[in-house]
């Protein structure tokens, strides 16, 4: 698979939410504005691909050279989680605006299983270092994407006028519901 394959399949056909359903937590929790969902995307492209980076070194330098593949959750989370402190030390000095509206959601990154799901996936479909590192970008490009997508279609529904049963979560489920679908249309693309 060439690398462009890879980038357009990660970003979008596979998209990480929409497709695999992984990062769903912070992708409804933080996608009420989209100011501050793009900062969340941003955040979690960062943590995304310095892990992929970081993890693919460590994988091949040490887990695999001793042995020691079993030890590859622990590891990779350890990674992560270093990385998100690092994030939320930054936002918290440099942007402590952006720092109060991700609020709890950003130390979650640590549990986004996204963050995790890519590091691992990098040596599931066996990839090189090249290939693994267009895959975290896509794959966070992605992230970033849905979220600022579905804030924006958020912000819209907040305006419109919606049944009172439907107000809040329900009709944000539901449109979360209908850019699957609409995502689900790229699955026919041939890479």
């Amino acid at each position: 698979m060439d690398l462009v394959s890879i980038f357009i399949s990660s970003f979008i056909v596979n998209n990480i939410i929409f497709m695999q359903f992984l990062g769903v937590c912070p992708f409804l929790g933080v996608s009420k504005k989209i100011d501050t969902a793009a900062g969340m995307g941003i955040a979690v492209i960062f943590v995304i691909t310095l892990s992929s980076i970081i993890t693919y070194i460590i994988q091949t330098a040490v887990l695999d050279r001793f042995g020691l593949e079993y030890l590859q959750t622990i590891v990779f989370i350890l990674v992560i989680a270093s990385l998100v402190q690092f994030v939320e030390m930054f936002l918290k000095k440099s942007s402590p605006g952006l720092y109060q509206a991700l609020g709890v959601y950003l130390p979650l990154i640590t549990t986004n299983c996204a963050v995790l799901g890519v590091a691992i996936n990098n040596f599931g479909y066996e990839y090189n270092f090249i290939q693994a590192l267009i895959y975290s970008i896509g794959t966070s490009g992605g992230f970033l994407l849905a979220i600022v997508l579905f804030a924006g279609v958020r912000e819209k529904v907040d305006s419109a006028d919606v049944p009172g049963c439907l107000k809040g979560s329900p009709i944000a489920l539901v449109a979360a519901g209908l850019m699957s679908i609409a995502f689900l249309g790229f699955s026919g693309l041939k890479l």
